[in-house]
């Protein structure tokens, strides 16, 4: 017993130590800077209770319980955003200190962002997504939107709709939004926006490009049709103007692309919205797929009851969901 307990307290001493390392300076002064790189989480224990938000500084790694240990900050990124600069420093200071460490394994992994005010998605902003379907570049962005109430985790089932048969894949980049922004320049979008996600927009494509008078709106705001996760991964971490892209089903690579190829730049796509709508902290934008999508291969392609989806985004991680009836 005594050498369990005091292998215990040593591993919590290693982590502490490590952390330390990453965020301190070598004169032992709070690095914020460091720790802004981050990693956004919300998270369930498995033994039950309340949502918790959390912070990882490696992919896959252990978890900092942020409004575990301080009941200032709110057990969601989005409300986590609208309380502004002082309570993220906060957290910044509970990871820096190695506070409240939870082995990853002992968690379910939610969407890292729930309840956004909106879910704006950009289509055909892929060169081979306009490509494969042999139509020109658009001029200006294609902009429409997801019900938020769709958003589910990263590891989550998709459920296929009784009432659509044409279901199909798309990994995007999410942009999610830190501040509150209107009538922005091209030039001032990073201001604003927090961080990146990984997306699937599932899309039923008989909704889509057929019914409901070919709007997209009701064939990409089914049920659990916005996978997002694993994490939120904050700016300064991520370069998204060159970032690998894929989706895989059922372990076959089906989408393998890059952000490189996006029609309309990130910091364009933000500013363009803004001058139509307020965005909030805690907004997504999805900004579109590369090319590979069922629909347009030969043959076509929809998902079924037991299909593995999964999306990754280099530097941001994988997700991987299963899909039921």
């Amino acid at each position: 017993m005594y050498s369990k307990v005091t292998g215990l307290f040593f591993g919590i001493n290693i982590i502490k130590s490590q952390v330390a390392n990453i965020f301190l300076s070598t004169s032992r002064n709070f690095s914020a800077s460091k720790v802004s790189e981050m990693r956004y989480v919300q998270f369930k224990y498995k033994t039950g209770g309340v949502q918790h938000l959390g912070a990882q500084i490696a992919p896959d790694g252990d978890i900092f319980d942020l409004s575990a240990i301080d009941s200032t900050i709110p057990n969601s990124l989005v409300k986590f955003l609208e309380a502004g600069t002082d309570v993220q420093q906060k957290a910044k200071r509970i990871i820096a200190n190695g506070n409240s460490v939870v082995p990853l394994k002992d968690v379910v992994l939610l969407s890292p962002i729930t309840n956004p005010d909106k879910v704006a998605c950009v289509g055909l902003n892929y060169k081979g997504h306009c490509d494969e379907q042999n139509i020109p570049y658009p001029k200006e962005p294609m902009i429409f939107s997801k019900f938020s109430s769709v958003i589910t985790g990263p590891h989550d089932e998709i459920k296929l709709p009784k009432v659509s048969q044409m279901v199909d894949w798309e990994v995007e980049l999410a942009v999610v939004i830190g501040k509150k922004g209107k009538y922005l320049r091209p030039d001032q979008a990073n201001d604003i926006i927090f961080g990146y996600t990984v997306a699937q927009d599932i899309s039923a494509r008989d909704w889509q490009k057929e019914r409901n008078n070919r709007q997209f709106l009701l064939g990409k705001s089914m049920d659990t049709f916005c996978p997002l996760g694993p994490a939120v991964v904050t700016k300064d971490k991520v370069d998204p103007s060159n970032l690998a892209i894929k989706t895989w089903v059922n372990g076959v690579l089906k989408q393998s692309g890059n952000t490189s190829e996006l029609v309309f730049k990130i910091d364009f796509l933000v500013s363009y919205l803004s001058q139509i709508v307020t965005l909030y902290p805690g907004d997504v934008m999805l900004t579109g797929t590369p090319s590979g999508v069922g629909m347009f291969r030969n043959p076509p392609e929809y998902l079924k009851a037991g299909d593995v989806v999964e999306s990754e985004i280099e530097g941001i991680g994988r997700m991987k969901n299963t899909c039921v009836n």
